[in-house]
């Protein structure tokens, strides 16, 4: 069993927020059908994701969702997490 330090679950609190923020972005597509679409989206790559155990990929991985959701939601205020 690997060793989960306090950084590890200061990241999962940061994915758990960052999904959440996808969420709320999403109510603003206007099409229900992309909207659903995005969520899910959003929800597979976490749960893809969601075994990862190295501090450094997960924070890279975090990067790129921030980037993406900022490409696919432009109205999206992602503040710094």
């Amino acid at each position: 069993m690997p060793n989960f330090g306090l950084k590890y679950f200061i990241l999962q609190q940061r994915v758990i927020h960052l999904y959440r923020h996808a969420i709320r972005a999403s109510k603003y597509i206007p099409d229900p059908r992309a909207r659903s679409e995005t969520i899910a989206w959003f929800r597979s790559e976490i749960e893809r994701n969601k075994w990862l155990t190295d501090v450094a990929v997960i924070e890279q991985k975090i990067t790129m969702a921030r980037r993406e959701i900022r490409q696919i939601l432009p109205t999206s205020q992602l503040q710094a997490l």
